[in-house]
């Protein structure tokens, strides 16, 4: 097989995997994982890790490192905390962020899982330091999870990714258009979990924040397949139209990631590769992949946007051609 065609060849993990587990915490706490992540302004590469503590609750603490691998500087307490006193839906905890830089705002907004008895639903804050944090509050209805923001507007209109819990079969991606980033609307169904034993059958939803490209916005998702042992989570690849990111272009019939090593097979939640950020190099082509393994430590795995595109072009398929 041609080596751009060979999806094992589009991610490949560094071999200081993993990067980042709970003996690197300053405090006490049980598991870290699913980090959204950005390049700050200097290069220096920050983590917002989702860190469970030992009542199982999640809070969100930053990670900075120079090279994105190592070094890491983790904040001595955690950078947010749940406040249910004045946000009731952070009850059970926040989890699972995406970091999206807004240039016209000059701030970074993150999208982040609020967890209480209402179920779960999509909360925003903005940032301009990972000091201190605006929130603006929930901004879907229960249950929704996997959003991320678009780093600019469409057509005028800011654009959100997130993941409704489907009633009948699977649950889907969605996006949704705001003008202030508090009121959405115009929710329009952009990629559907695909029915039989597809890899992604169960349920899909977005990993890291779209990436913009000449030929589309190219998004990174995850799969998860009911299997007679459990949940298998698995990633995927598809591609948006540019103008119109309801719109999808080509979707790969293959998984390119999947559970292979101890780290991401055996932890607190076995068979699971869960992406919520990324990095890309000064060369507008490498990718640097920030993963969760098995829900319990932060790895990494590096790629080419440009590979992914090819890979994309030679093996996906618009999804109307009967994936669903």
């Amino acid at each position: 097989m041609h080596e751009m065609a060979d999806k094992s060849s589009l991610l490949k993990r560094h071999p200081g995997n993993p990067i980042l587990s709970a003996t690197d915490w300053p405090y006490r706490m049980n598991t870290v994982f699913n980090a959204g992540a950005t390049l700050l302004e200097d290069g220096t590469t920050l983590l917002l890790c989702r860190v469970e503590d030992r009542r199982g609750l999640s809070h969100l603490c930053a990670a900075r490192s120079q090279n994105g691998v190592d070094g890491w500087q983790i904040d001595p307490q955690p950078t947010l905390l749940p406040d249910p006193e004045h946000y009731p839906e952070e009850l059970w905890g926040i989890e699972d962020p995406r970091v999206t830089y807004l240039a016209e705002l000059e701030k970074y907004a993150v999208a982040y899982t609020a967890y209480f008895i209402g179920g779960t639903v999509v909360s925003i804050a903005l940032t301009e330091n990972f000091n201190e944090f605006q929130r603006l509050g929930p901004v879907t209805t229960p249950w929704n999870k996997d959003a991320a923001l678009f780093p600019r507007r469409i057509n005028g209109l800011w654009a959100l990714i997130h993941r409704p819990l489907g009633l009948d079969h699977g649950s889907h991606i969605w996006i949704s258009y705001s003008k202030d980033l508090i009121q959405w609307g115009q929710h329009k169904l952009v990629l559907m979990s695909r029915r039989g034993t597809w890899w992604d059958s169960h349920k899909i939803g977005l990993s890291s924040p779209p990436i913009e490209t000449e030929h589309g916005w190219l998004i990174i998702y995850h799969g998860v397949k009911h299997t007679a042992d459990g949940l298998l989570y698995r990633q995927g690849l598809a591609l948006l139209d540019l103008e119109d990111p309801s719109k999808c272009l080509l979707r790969g019939d293959e998984w390119i990631f999947s559970p292979e090593e101890s780290y991401e097979m055996i932890g607190d939640v076995g068979d699971v590769v869960f992406s919520c950020g990324h990095t890309i190099a000064p060369d507008g082509d490498t990718l640097n992949l920030y993963y969760g393994g098995a829900d319990t430590c932060m790895a990494l795995a590096t790629g080419s946007i440009r590979s992914m595109l090819a890979w994309l072009k030679t093996h996906g398929r618009p999804p109307s051609e009967g994936l669903e």
